[in-house]
């Protein structure tokens, strides 16, 4: 076939796109809309073909699907999950790596994988804290099964959700793939990868150490309430103490502690911030915060047992959930004038009170008739979501920002329902998948799981625009006979090469653009090639398309996918920890993924 103009200025266009990804000259959704300006002006494309990313099918879905995910983070749902990895887990570092490995996959099937890691890093690093298991030994098994896991729905990441819009080639339209059509070979690399970190982790995870277990102070408070203490679990034995209640035991007053959390043996309750007039009984655990001194003299007066670790209320205390903060009294406060007693902060807010800052005085104990007047400090311990909730009612001015959000639990359920109501549309009624993910979309904020600000703000508007904008580019190829060209190319410098060898081929190309530019953007550019190659060679071209888009995700030897940069810093990790762990990887998805493919669609 020659080479035409039209063929050299859309080869043009496709180095020039390279060299931005490769030495980031510009962000990736501006090359996007760069390619989607200059494709029509050179007369590649129509100008309706040039804008036409921004209505597909893959565009929408992708939007859907983040403002689904952000709608079941909202609930609470993901937190949910991650607890009850905590409980099963233990200290085994082989069982949490595989368990929270494990989870993050599956989640990742049906979200995006870099939300799914940003989900769960929080507790995989709280996890680290309580066991003692290095941080990089939990994220990066992680991270890597995050990207692993896209392959198993046809809604798991981005290049599967692009691939049916793809399958034309040569003027023919091929049949698309349903929901879980690759799941059979996602299964299988998940596997694999948990086996590869199984019998090769100790080798060639980083030998980093342990992250120092923090104080409940931020370090800007440490300086003012350096004597507030830490946080201690205890345990009340069952015979030997009497039914009371906090007020009656004045526990403030006697050893300048405070008691954050209570849990009844008896219902398995637990109750953040307990009231003065909740009760403790024989067999409960509270955790309780002061200085050693005073919580062993605690411990002595009633026969308390002082636990080694915060277990019980590990994920309530866990500084992902809750924390302390300063709160000052505002002028125009409704709260000057009061007592501290009289405010109820643990009743109305569910906040503990651990200390007062006035003039140049710190007080902890005999807090409850203290006066609050403009200016006073309050050392408050609570939940993020609390802390939340009483900033709205502007009576504090905090001296940080508050972390977390305002969870919506109570929504958790209409959540679910809206995912599993979609499912059943994608599944059972055969809808189109944009269609079928924008009803989810729009039942999360119809039925008030996020507001619609917060859906717009939930959306990655940078992968929207490069999607739509590379999606012509393919078109491009397409209209100017580039991609037949490209691929009678190959054949002739490779001959007829079996089936094996033709998959290995077009997945060992796909891995090598992924790692310089976008999956998104190697899935557009090679599914028409490589489905060019098949004909060529006699192959099924839908198998090729297939290969092309579950090896988009075999990114694992630089840090240049989204999931493995989030995980960067927490970890700890350095450029050499991933090619150490990423090599390895790489070459026993090409191993598992070309098999898979001869297995299931041969």
């Amino acid at each position: 076939m020659p080479i035409t103009p039209d063929i050299i200025l859309v080869l043009a266009v496709l180095f020039l796109v390279v060299l931005f990804f490769i030495f980031e000259w510009v962000r990736v959704d501006m090359v996007g809309i760069m390619v989607m300006v200059c494709l029509p002006l050179l007369g590649l494309v129509t100008p309706e073909q040039a804008i036409s990313g921004l209505s597909s099918n893959a565009v929408v879905s992708i939007i859907a699907v983040i403002i689904i995910g952000a709608g079941l983070d909202k609930t609470g749902v993901m937190n949910k999950l991650a607890r009850m990895i905590l409980k099963f887990a233990g200290k085994d570092e082989s069982k949490i790596t595989s368990m929270v490995a494990a989870t993050v996959a599956v989640i990742s099937g049906f979200m995006q994988n870099i939300g799914a890691a940003a989900l769960f890093m929080p507790a995989a690093r709280r996890i680290s804290t309580q066991t003692g298991v290095p941080a990089s030994h939990i994220l990066l098994p992680m991270a890597f099964c995050a990207i692993i896991g896209g392959t198993l729905t046809l809604v798991g990441s981005s290049p599967l959700i692009l691939l049916n819009d793809l399958l034309v080639v040569r003027g023919v339209s091929y049949e698309h793939f349903g929901m879980f059509s690759m799941t059979p070979i996602g299964i299988l690399l998940i596997v694999s990868a948990l086996a590869y970190f199984r019998l090769f982790g100790r080798w060639i995870l980083p030998h980093s150490k342990p992250g120092k277990v923090c104080g409940p102070l931020s370090p800007l408070l440490e300086k003012t309430y350096h004597n507030v203490g830490k946080i201690y679990e205890m345990e009340i034995p069952k015979n030997g103490f009497q039914e009371q209640c906090l007020s009656e035991l004045q526990i403030r007053s006697n050893y300048a502690c405070s008691v954050l959390a209570s849990h009844n043996a008896t219902t398995h309750k637990r109750n953040v911030a307990p009231r003065p007039e909740d009760t403790l009984c024989p067999g409960d655990t509270i955790a309780v915060i002061g200085e050693a001194m005073f919580i062993e003299k605690l411990a002595a007066d009633y026969g308390w047992n002082i636990l080694p670790e915060v277990k019980v209320f590990a994920d309530d205390l866990a500084a992902t959930n809750s924390g302390i903060m300063e709160g000052i009294v505002s002028p125009r406060s409704q709260l000057v004038g009061m007592t501290v007693g009289e405010i109820q902060l643990r009743k109305k807010y569910g906040v503990v009170p651990l200390a007062v800052f006035a003039g140049h005085e710190m007080i902890i104990s005999d807090l409850s008739n203290l006066v609050v007047s403009e200016g006073t400090a309050l050392l408050l311990h609570g939940k993020w979501s609390a802390f939340h909730q009483l900033k709205d009612q502007n009576d504090l001015v905090f001296t940080e920002p508050i972390q977390g959000e305002l969870m919506r639990e109570n929504k958790a359920p209409w959540a679910l329902g809206c995912l599993a109501v979609t499912m059943f549309m994608i599944l059972v009624l055969n809808i189109q998948l944009s269609i079928a993910l924008l009803f989810g979309a729009a039942a999360m904020v119809l039925g008030r799981v996020l507001t619609i600000d917060e859906a717009y703000r939930s959306v990655d508007w940078m992968t929207v625009f490069l999607l739509a904008g590379l999606i012509p580019l393919g078109l491009a190829f397409e209209n100017t006979g580039a991609a037949k060209m490209i691929a009678d190319m190959l054949m002739n410098a490779v001959g007829v090469p079996s089936p094996v060898v033709l998959l290995t081929c077009i997945g060992l190309l796909t891995s090598f653009f992924t790692l310089f530019t976008s999956n998104v953007g190697a899935t557009v550019l090679l599914v028409p090639l490589a489905m060019n190659l098949a004909l060529s060679c006699g192959a099924d071209p839908r198998t090729a398309a297939m290969t092309v888009a579950l090896a988009a995700s075999n990114t694992f030897i630089l840090p240049t996918h989204q999931v493995n940069a989030l995980i960067m810093r927490p970890a700890g990790l350095k450029a050499i920890d991933y090619l150490r762990a990423g090599t390895g990887m790489t070459i026993l998805f090409m191993i598992v993924l070309v098999l898979g493919m001869q297995f299931f669609f041969s």
